[in-house]
């Protein structure tokens, strides 16, 4: 029953950021960078009340406040924090600007790219050794990337930013080390980014170019949502990953492009030639490469564990029948 529940709730995270090329359009005549500097702003003020709430609920509780006042005091943990904020911000931004500017299948793409993006960068920053078959799916991912340079006149640099600035922020995450819930960690990332976010709005408004006031009430409370639509499904699927293994999850987080593809071809008519589909399939036969060797690697370790269970039965077994 746990486990069903984790995939429920992980489904629904991916399925929510999969419809979120529905969301922003919504949020005209901000533009990108508006609609970002509010979604930094009511992200904060949403996590601060959740935070507050919970800490009211449980007394004394490590898991709310505690955590940010330990991050703060190691200037190590907040460098890493601080870059784990500037990242996600870009990334916020360029798929806010995607989805508002007839990119979103450019988008999907960024989201498939991205664990081979990831292996690449676990080789070069932190020295890992790929297995063979990791090393046919990022050899058959930069092949795709050629192909659809070709396909684009361009580099597909929405994708690559999506994908790139994502998986800088999986290692910035691991590199603090800091066992936050995913709320605390919001919380964090948006205060380092709440001071540049808060002024430049002001700024916006002050000189005519702020749209919050525009349309009123409905547009003002449009942008406000976008708190609640942050950090809801944040909050499913950090109630997932504590309920289904790592491998299910792995599997999941493609729903989100598959969404993301189908809506950019089939609701929004963006151009999808037979070129553009040859670069994406060489994406998925890398994915399944990736896929295969991860349930692979997975199931190697479960029979390493089981092994080392059986033998360390054994062994108390033998002692107990000692004389």
């Amino acid at each position: 029953m746990t486990q069903r529940a984790g995939v429920f709730y992980g489904l629904a995270a991916y399925l929510l950021w999969g419809v979120f090329p529905l969301y922003f359009p919504l949020m005209a005549p901000a533009g990108s960078v508006e609609v970002l500097l509010h979604r930094v702003l009511w992200s904060l003020l949403f996590c601060v009340l959740a935070l507050t709430v919970v800490s009211a609920v449980q007394r004394g509780a490590a898991g709310t406040w505690r955590p940010l006042a330990a991050l703060a005091r190691s200037p190590r943990q907040v460098a890493w924090l601080a870059l784990a904020a500037v990242v996600l911000a870009v990334n916020w931004g360029v798929y806010i600007y995607a989805t508002t500017s007839e990119h979103v299948i450019e988008a999907s793409l960024g989201y498939f790219v991205n664990p081979l993006v990831t292996v690449a960068l676990a080789v070069l920053l932190l020295g890992e050794r790929l297995r063979r078959l990791q090393w046919v799916a990022v050899g058959i991912g930069a092949l795709s990337v050629v192909v659809l340079t070709v396909d684009y006149g361009r580099p597909p640099w929405i994708a690559l930013a999506l994908a790139c600035s994502f998986a800088t922020y999986g290692l910035a995450k691991k590199k603090l080390g800091v066992g936050m819930s995913a709320l605390t960690s919001l919380t964090a990332e948006t205060v380092v980014l709440f001071p540049l976010a808060a002024a430049a709005l002001l700024w916006l408004e002050l000189t005519g170019r702020g749209t919050f006031a525009a349309d009123p009430p409905g547009h003002a409370l449009l942008l406000a949502t976008t708190g609640v639509v942050t950090a809801v499904p944040l909050l499913l699927f950090a109630a997932a990953a504590r309920r289904v293994p790592l491998s299910t999850t792995g599997l999941l987080q493609y729903v989100t492009p598959v969404i993301q593809l189908l809506l950019g071809v089939l609701v929004l008519g963006e151009r999808m030639p037979a070129s553009r589909w040859a670069g994406f399939a060489l994406v998925w036969v890398a994915l399944v490469l990736l896929t295969v060797d991860m349930l692979r690697a997975t199931g190697a370790e479960r029979a390493r564990a089981r092994a080392l269970a059986s033998q360390r039965d054994a062994l108390e077994a033998g002692a107990l029948s000692t004389p």
